[in-house]
């Protein structure tokens, strides 16, 4: 594995903020360093990709320009706003966190890691980005491009995500890290990780620290970083009731600790209960309410982690019973399904029941 020299270090940061100097991408959430955007951004593109990121980041800027405006704000309009990125804990946790340093710490973002890591959401790598890119002050950082950059430019052959492959990497980003401008430098690793050092057919014909690289040297960028053990798939088919009555459907909203909680859906059940009488025996169940299966409507197919889900639509007229005494479960017109945060299948159904 490579070792580092001062003749090292200095040649790879000077290659560095030269190329960045050069290359830097003009992304919204680089031109400021306020650093409730700065937080915004960092948890929008944990597991999202940068041109993804860039729509939801302005709108949701847009809607909530401080952070008091986010902690004063419904937790559903912030979940409709986050609709369609996923991993809405990451929302819930941002709504939590704007509230818990506007009420604790007077609206101030803490300027320190072992403060930021407390926070909900928050943790080794994002309370290090905060602290380098908004206070442009030493932390080092090891998040998905930067480990693949790192394992590279070490050599390193090892599990990177194991105990001991962390440590060999987070040690690597805090020793390359220099004491002024960090916040650059930092910025600097993760676009190279991002534009020049990909997963698959890395650039290493651009890239400009490719004499400071063990990999490059050994001929390896193919094989290094060792990839992650992928999930075994599960195939999950379920079965879903749009169910009418009087011009509305009911929406259900999902409990804490099922698949995007807190967000709005029209009722799931489990693969076999999809024969109408098991369905509308399921509904009564969970419901209160008696209802008719009318007609299958549509099929959806999605993926959640390492859930494959083929979900079965079906049309349901309610005959009887009342819910209005359920916090989480509302009549609503078509016209008003726009209201709500829906999770990505149930926003295709809500779609294709509008167009009806």
């Amino acid at each position: 594995m490579l070792e580092i020299d001062s003749q090292w270090l200095r040649r790879f940061r000077r290659s560095l903020i030269a190329w960045y100097a050069k290359n830097a991408r003009d992304l919204p959430w680089r031109r400021s360093r306020d650093p409730y955007r700065v937080w915004i951004s960092e948890i929008m593109l944990q597991q999202t990709t940068v041109a993804a990121v860039v729509p939801y980041f302005e709108r949701f800027l847009a809607r909530f320009p401080t952070i008091q405006s986010l902690a004063g704000a419904d937790e559903d309009d912030v979940l409709r706003l986050w609709e369609g990125l996923g991993y809405y804990s990451r929302a819930r946790n941002i709504h939590r966190t704007a509230r818990t340093v506007v009420a604790e710490y007077e609206g101030r973002f803490p300027a320190d890691l072992a403060t930021l890591v407390k926070l909900p959401g928050i943790g080794r790598y994002t309370a290090g980005a905060i602290v380098s890119f908004a206070f442009n002050r030493p932390a080092p950082i090891v998040e998905a491009n930067t480990l693949r950059l790192y394992s590279r430019l070490l050599g390193f052959r090892g599990d990177p995500r194991s105990t001991a492959g962390q440590r060999v990497l987070w040690g690597f980003a805090e020793h390359v890290l220099p004491r002024r401008e960090a916040g650059r430098f930092n910025q600097a690793l993760m676009e190279l990780g991002s534009t020049v050092c990909t997963p698959v057919d890395p650039r290493c014909d651009a890239c400009p620290v490719r004499p400071c690289c063990r990999a490059a040297a050994d001929g390896a960028q193919h094989e290094i970083p060792r990839p992650a053990a992928r999930p075994q798939v599960i195939d999950v088919t379920e079965a879903c009731l749009a169910i009418h009555r009087r011009g509305r459907y009911l929406l259900r909203r999902r409990g804490p600790h099922e698949r995007w909680a807190g967000l709005w859906d029209f009722p799931r059940y489990a693969a076999h209960a999809r024969s109408p009488g098991r369905l509308a025996a399921m509904a009564r169940e969970s419901l209160g309410i008696d209802v008719q299966v009318v007609r299958r409507l549509t099929e959806l197919r999605h993926a959640v982690t390492r859930f494959r889900i083929r979900l079965v639509c079906y049309l349901a007229e309610c005959q009887s019973g009342c819910v209005r005494s359920r916090p989480d479960v509302r009549w609503v017109r078509p016209g008003e399904f726009d209201r709500f945060a829906l999770s990505v299948s149930g926003r295709k159904l809500a779609a294709s029941l509008l167009a009806r």
